[in-house]
């Protein structure tokens, strides 16, 4: 299969089924259950982008504030 047909039957969905099955199966963080998924669909990480839904770049986004590449959002305290 052929690089454009494998991101031809691709879709949001689909990809983040993918993703969330990845890391399960594999017990990986989402940014590393996408590169997996775009090594072995052959697809371009850059190009991935499209086929991220926003329930996964929310965890991507947590991911990432929890190993401090992103600021932390200023949190109100415990009362």
């Amino acid at each position: 299969m052929s690089k454009s047909e494998t991101v031809d039957f691709m879709t949001k969905a689909k990809f983040s089924k993918l993703i969330e099955g990845t890391v399960m199966e594999f017990k990986m963080s989402h940014m590393d259950a996408i590169l997996h998924l775009c090594e072995k669909h052959n697809i371009e990480p850059e190009d991935c982008k499209k086929y991220v839904s926003n329930v996964i770049r929310e965890k991507l986004e947590v991911e990432a504030m929890n190993l401090n590449y992103f600021a932390k959002v200023a949190e109100l305290p415990d009362l």
